[in-house]
Formats: C-alpha cells, structure tokens, sequence
C-alpha cells in the first residue's frame, strides 16, 4: 500500500534499547512500534485508548498479528510509520501499518493486526460503539476528523487532548 494510501503517519527514532548487540531492532520491538502508531493514530482522532473512563466503551485486545520484515532499522534511526484502519467488523478492527526510514520510498516493515474491542471486566468481546466506528470510517474516507469528536456520553471520544 503507498504512503499516499495512509490517512495517518508518525515519526519515532529508533533507541539503543530497542536494539540487539549489532544496533539492529530486535524483532519484537516492531509491535510496540506499531503500539506507539495505532496509540498516536487514536489520539488524533479523539479516541483515549488509555484513559479508565474510555476503555469502558472501547479497549483493543490483540488477536492476531501477521508482520512482515524487509529490511533492517538500526539504531538512531527516524523511522516514519504509516497507519490505518482496514476494516471495522462488528467486534473488531484490522489495522495496516507500513514502517518506512525517514524519507525512504521502500517499507522496511508491513504489518496487519486484528484487534477486537474487549470488556476486561466481563472478560469477552463486544461491539464497536457507533460514534467510534463512525469517526473512524470519516477519517478513513476524508482524511479529517470530524468536528463532532468532542466528548460524548460514553466518554470514549474527546477533542480535548
């Protein structure tokens, strides 16, 4: 998928403590990449993913995750991550991401992961509030937020951020 394709991008360099011995990102450290985006993407909307009140309405659980590596980021490296959302199920929400060196034209990393919004307290998985998915498939479409994102009822979206 190009970057023009991405409704969303943000930026992180790359930390000695994300790296192995030979200043390469070790594996792992992409998911919290893809964390720090998919966290960064929300906010943008409204949508406080780490906020108690929020997560009462909307709390993402990772399901699966299918990650493809193309090349290495070393550290200090700004890299530039490219996110969206794919697809929005009853339950759930597939995101892309594509991780790029900064001014890169080639991915180094692709990834998609499925997340479903999770009630920890009855511990099972429930529906995309409305007004979520709402937001969400505007800013897909248009690339804007819309100016309802402001805080609603259920307290899952506030503009106040």
């Amino acid at each position: 998928m190009p970057k023009e394709d991405f409704r969303f991008s943000c930026e992180l360099r790359v930390r000695w403590g994300e790296c192995d011995a030979q200043g390469i990102v070790f594996n792992a450290q992409y998911m919290n990449f893809i964390e720090v985006a998919q966290a960064e993407y929300f906010r943008n909307l409204g949508i406080r993913l780490y906020d108690a009140d929020s997560r009462r309405c909307f709390d993402l659980a990772t399901v699966k995750a299918t990650l493809e590596y193309m090349a290495p980021a070393r550290v200090d490296d700004m890299l530039e991550i490219y996110i969206g959302v794919a697809r929005i199920g009853n339950s759930s929400l597939t995101l892309k991401s594509e991780m790029y060196l900064a001014d890169g034209a080639q991915p180094i990393h692709r990834a998609e992961a499925v997340y479903v919004n999770y009630d920890a307290e009855l511990g099972k998985a429930r529906a995309v509030p409305d007004d979520v998915r709402r937001l969400i498939a505007d800013f897909e479409r248009s690339g804007e937020v819309s100016a309802d994102g402001r805080i609603h009822a259920n307290g899952c979206i506030s503009r106040d951020l």
